[in-house]
């Protein structure tokens, strides 16, 4: 659809070009909300860029000059190569969309050579951490810490992402399977099996939200006191605060919880594959990069174990 809106106007203002792209991951794609920010974001960056550098040339003016220009730019802020990398990574999806669309014959993105960046591996929680904050910490006697310690534990044993949390239906958890059914990237389902202990606490959650708010959102799983569905930000910010009493990592957010399921399972002997269905990744090659926490982890405990270390 989005398509044959753009085939109409074959020389489109960037503005436009950006907007339809959008359009596309919204409606077509389906993308999370978290994730077409971030495309939005950067292409609104490039555009406000090209605006004030170079009078604001159309899609088709748009020369890989241009594209370096900024790149360099962004750089010259001290702006880190992954950062960069990730911004070309939306360039890239973004020229791809519009020669399909037939709007640019060739991106200028060929000709484009990102910087190399330091492989990093993911920041995870120690499992001496983790068992702290399911077993350590205590949590309000209310609902706000009923709905914490909640997400904290479907956080940690499902390894799911922010967005498929607050979208998570009650629906989705089958209590008979022991099972949650995740929608995830491009509307993909899967399943990950979950212990009893937390089919338990989701099923005493439900029955509590009923007796204890009025007309709360029973189609969503996690809810606010007022019984709306959980904001993003909420989330953010329980994480930080839970995880900032038991672990001195410097990032804490919903994602090093889905790094720190990953790599225990790892770490517990689990097969590469199946961290790979159960993360939901498209490719073997994004689920890899945990196996290199593993071969530390192997490393630390040789070293300080083995008397030749």
């Amino acid at each position: 659809m989005w398509e044959s809106v753009i085939l109409r106007n074959k020389i489109i203002p960037l503005e436009a070009a950006i907007q339809s792209f959008i359009d596309y991951l919204k409606f077509e794609k389906r993308y999370s909300e978290h994730t077409i920010r971030a495309y939005r974001d950067d292409l609104q960056q490039f555009s406000d860029y090209l605006a004030e550098q170079f009078g604001g040339p159309v899609l088709q003016e748009i020369s890989p000059a241009f594209i370096r220009s900024w790149l360099a730019s962004l750089k010259d802020e001290g702006l880190s190569s992954r950062s960069v990398n990730r911004k070309i990574s939306s360039l890239k999806s973004f020229y791809k969309f519009h020669i399909r669309a037939g709007v640019v014959e060739q991106s200028p993105m060929k000709a484009i050579t990102g910087p190399k960046s330091g492989k990093r591996l993911p920041v995870y929680v120690e499992q001496q951490d983790i068992t702290a904050l399911f077993t350590g910490i205590e949590f309000p006697d209310d609902w706000e810490g009923d709905t914490d310690r909640l997400l904290l534990a479907v956080f940690y044993q499902t390894g799911m992402r922010l967005s498929e949390l607050v979208n998570l239906r009650e629906r989705q958890v089958d209590e008979s399977n022991r099972s949650i059914k995740v929608l995830g990237k491009g509307n993909k389902e899967r399943i990950i099996p979950v212990n009893p202990a937390l089919i338990t606490a989701i099923q005493v959650y439900c029955r509590n939200k009923r007796v204890i708010i009025e007309r709360p959102d029973t189609e969503y799983l996690l809810v606010s006191r007022q019984g709306k569905k959980l904001y993003s930000q909420y989330v953010y910010r329980a994480v930080r605060k839970y995880l900032g009493q038991v672990t001195t990592v410097d990032k804490k957010s919903p994602h090093v919880l889905r790094h720190t399921f990953a790599t225990h399972l790892m770490n517990a002997g689990a097969e590469l594959n199946t961290v790979k269905e159960l993360l939901g990744h498209a490719s073997l090659a994004a689920t890899q990069v945990y196996t290199h926490n593993t071969i530390e982890k192997l490393k630390e405990v040789y070293k300080n174990a083995h008397p030749k270390a």
